[in-house]
């Protein structure tokens, strides 16, 4: 079981590979109607008129769309209707994710009937299980809205990356747990902070491309911000990525004070300032301060942006940082 699970990480890793190949050609090689699903309601208004004889305007700098728009459009964006426009790349693309994410879940499981435990008590295999929440919440998401399927690239491109760092870095033989984690709070403690880990990990990816996209739609054209010119909308970036900070925040508040209770039973205090421990009161301070920065108007929605990816540089470095560079009484692996 220990080298099938082995073997489904390198296949999900060619499934996401696939998918990113499949979303790749289809961004670069996509039809006008794909582009006009990420097309501000300005540029729509001037596309449509357009095409309905409503005079001669133009469509805006960068656009490539000559046609009427057949999309429904919103105050803020547009959003496509359904599945119906997407091209062959783009079924393949979904299905190679979906593949992919059901190579990823295989792997997990056939890890954990190895090792006789939840597949998630090291560096390795913790890293498999929030990445495969957040392509699990990715693909809940893209079924429910189709519009959001350009982020499909750079969520696939995250997890080729991060499962190929996960198999080539911090792989780990399976081993007994040591005795301070044999507790029902492993259950509990890791399973909450690997959810919300990976619905944090999700959310940074619509954040950063809502920095670009909205540099775009402010008439940048120069590299970085042409990665995000078929992408949605920044307005609509912007609220996918409050959504899921606004989920993801309260499961991780949960686990961090699951820990606590956890660490009193285990080490007879519930803080210590241990370096993992700190680092996730870091990181809990600045996902706070980017909610808070998020209802205060007048904040800019970039600077309020920012926070978030800051907050979730802090997670990774003590997803990662902390095992390396510190002694942690959490440092298992």
């Amino acid at each position: 079981m220990s080298a099938l699970s082995d073997q489904l990480l390198v296949v999900a890793i060619f499934a996401y590979l696939l998918a990113m190949i499949c979303h790749a050609v289809e961004a670069g090689f996509g039809t006008r109607r794909t582009a006009a699903a990420t097309l501000p309601d300005r540029e729509l208004a001037a596309v449509a008129a357009a095409g309905t004889g409503g005079g001669p305007t133009q469509p805006a700098p960068g656009s490539d769309l000559t046609g009427p728009a057949i999309y429904k459009t919103t105050g803020t964006g547009s959003e496509r209707t359904g599945w119906a426009g997407v091209g062959l790349a783009g079924w393949f693309a979904a299905g190679a994710t979906v593949l992919g994410a059901l190579f990823h879940l295989a792997c997990l499981v056939t890890r954990g009937v190895a090792a006789e435990r939840l597949p998630w008590g090291n560096m390795y295999e913790y890293m498999l299980a929030i990445t495969f929440v957040g392509v699990a919440a990715w693909l809940v998401m893209v079924y429910r809205r189709p519009s959001l399927r350009p982020l499909g690239l750079f969520v696939a491109l995250v997890m080729v990356a991060l499962l190929g760092m996960a198999g080539l870095v911090f792989y780990t033989p399976i081993t007994p747990l040591v005795p301070a984690l044999e507790s029902y709070w492993y259950a509990i403690h890791v399973s909450t902070i690997m959810a919300s880990s990976g619905l944090l990990l999700l959310g940074s990816i619509p954040a950063a491309m809502f920095l670009l996209r909205s540099g775009y739609e402010q008439g940048r054209r120069r590299f970085p911000y042409l990665l995000a010119k078929r992408v949605p909308a920044a307005a609509s970036l912007e609220r996918l990525t409050f959504g899921l900070h606004a989920i993801g925040f309260p499961i991780f508040t949960f686990a961090v004070i699951a820990g606590a209770i956890w660490a009193e039973h285990a080490w007879s205090r519930p803080w210590a300032w241990d370096p993992k421990e700190t680092w996730a009161f870091i990181s809990w301070v600045i996902y706070a301060g980017y909610l808070h920065a998020r209802a205060t108007p007048s904040v800019r929605r970039t600077t309020v942006t920012w926070i978030a990816i800051l907050g979730f540089l802090t997670m990774l470095m003590n997803l990662i940082g902390v095992n390396y560079f510190f002694e942690s009484l959490h440092s298992y692996a």
